[in-house]
């Protein structure tokens, strides 16, 4: 066996999926890769990088509740910047697409850019210290 393997896709859950395939696919710039009733789930996929991005939409919620970190499961979905160059130009990128967000904070351990899909699920850039 190698190493961990890295992670391959991740599925959002979302409320209304036409008005998040129109959300997302605005952020991601790009059309999906799939768009795909399977009659257990409908989903639309983007292809970033290696890594495939989801959303969901089930038939039936247990709650259109919307999404907070501080109950158990997700906490945030981070895009990794190479710099802090890129994670400046998703910040006025996010401004140019009306999309709200909590400007570029910076930590010890590398600089977050924090901002909610229509869920109000919490998505970041971030880009490690130093670079």
């Amino acid at each position: 066996m190698s190493d961990f393997p890295p992670i391959a896709h991740v599925a959002l859950t979302v409320s209304d999926l036409d008005r998040s395939r129109e959300w997302y696919g605005r952020l991601f710039g790009s059309a999906p890769v799939l768009d795909e009733d399977t009659g257990v789930y409908h989903h639309v996929v983007w292809l970033m990088g290696r890594t495939l991005v989801g959303i969901h939409k089930h038939p039936r919620m247990d709650s259109t509740e919307a999404f907070s970190e501080l109950r158990p499961g997700l906490d945030h979905l981070a895009f990794g910047c190479a710099d802090r160059a890129e994670l400046e130009a998703w910040k006025a990128r996010l401004d140019e697409l009306g999309i709200a967000n909590g400007g570029i904070v910076d930590a010890p351990y590398g600089s977050g850019l924090s901002f909610r899909d229509p869920d109000n699920i919490a998505l970041e850039f971030f880009s490690p210290p130093g670079r």
